[in-house]
């Protein structure tokens, strides 16, 4: 049901909301309700990068009684246009009838503004929930796996002494632990940088210690230094922006390295990144949504080079025709001929 409360927008609000998807004037849009249909309450133009003031015009729009909408938009963009974030701010102090009318209201607010513009939504009774920390950390829980139910638990535990046999029962860090191992926020705001393409190079590493998947390097990045880039000791995982030339059109390729070092690491760090590297690329191309072109396992960064890289994003289509030889007949003199017909009548066989 669309309109729980009957609450709809109006067409001030109708207006607003076109010209902030279309255009980059806007950055902030509160929404209020008021004489029982969804207002605009105040709004903030853009002036810098999303992340650089959304602190200062984000919390200068909430009042600490009275629940509110904002929508805050990203400098991402989708096929439909920017993506925005949907902030649900609903303070403890408000009256429960604010409350319920506001979080009824919701559905038909993400309708009218047009639910495949909206990237994340935030539900908040606290404000350091809505600052940019905590949308970072909100992006970081959302990045993390679910938590396993009894039997899947049970389940992990009999794949985890299936492929790590090589390690003792005392070993404090078992493989497959590594899988819900979240993801640091300065990695996920790199990989966003990344995936709008204000850098080129994403390196991530795994401390163990900590249980995190943490940033390591966005140093600035051309194909040339790509193989100084790769340590010769320990694994390490990398995001590539592949710019190229292909059949005459430009292209830029994402391109996933997960680079292992062979026997000059650890068992536990083999298996610790092996295990993490699946769920990193899921995250990153399902919750970031950066479409990876190619993904490449490499030992060594000298196979890095720009015939092998070529090479693996757009690789040679073979074309094979089968071709059915005639087969030989039998080796050595052939032998009497063989009558394919009845003889005649009135004729005997020789």
């Amino acid at each position: 049901m669309s309109h729980q409360t009957g609450i709809q927008a109006g067409n001030d609000v109708k207006d607003i909301f076109a010209q902030a998807r279309n255009g980059d004037e806007y950055r902030a849009l509160k929404i209020v309700i008021e004489d029982e249909q969804l207002t605009l309450g105040s709004s903030r133009k853009a002036s810098q990068k999303w992340d650089q003031e959304f602190d200062s015009h984000v919390l200068s729009l909430l009042e600490d009684d009275m629940p509110c909408y904002i929508l805050y938009r990203l400098d991402s963009c989708n096929n439909q246009g920017y993506e925005w974030v949907f902030l649900a701010w609903s303070p403890d102090r408000s009256s429960v009838r604010h409350k319920m009318l506001y979080a009824a209201t919701r559905a038909t607010l993400k309708k009218e503004f047009g639910g495949g513009h909206i990237k994340d939504e935030i539900f908040a009774t606290d404000k350091d929930e809505l600052t940019l920390s905590g949308y970072r950390k909100h992006l970081s829980s959302q990045a993390a796996p679910l938590p396993l139910t009894a039997a899947e638990e049970e389940l992990r535990q009999i794949k985890l002494n299936e492929v790590q046999t090589d390690i003792s029962v005392d070993t404090k860090h078992q493989t497959l632990q590594g899988v819900a191992f979240p993801i640091h926020s300065d990695a996920v705001a790199a990989l966003e940088r990344f995936r709008e393409k204000s850098i080129n190079y994403v390196q991530l590493e795994v401390d163990a210690q900590q249980e995190l998947i943490k940033l390591c390097s966005t140093q600035p990045t051309e194909l040339t230094d790509l193989p100084a880039r790769i340590p010769k000791d320990t694994p390490r995982y990398h995001f590539f922006l592949y710019r190229h030339s292909h059949e005459g059109d430009y292209l830029e390729s994402t391109v996933f390295i997960y680079s292992m070092p062979g026997y000059n690491c650890s068992i536990k760090d083999r298996m610790l990144y092996s295990s993490c590297k699946s769920p990193l690329v899921d995250m990153v191309e399902n919750k970031l949504q950066i479409e990876i072109e190619k993904k490449l396992e490499i030992d060594n960064g000298d196979e890095l080079t720009s015939d092998f890289m070529y090479e693996e994003v757009h690789p040679k289509q073979h074309v094979h025709k089968q071709v059915f030889a005639k087969p030989k007949g039998p080796r050595g003199k052939r032998g009497a001929r063989r009558i394919t017909q009845p003889p005649a009548e009135g004729e005997e066989d020789d």
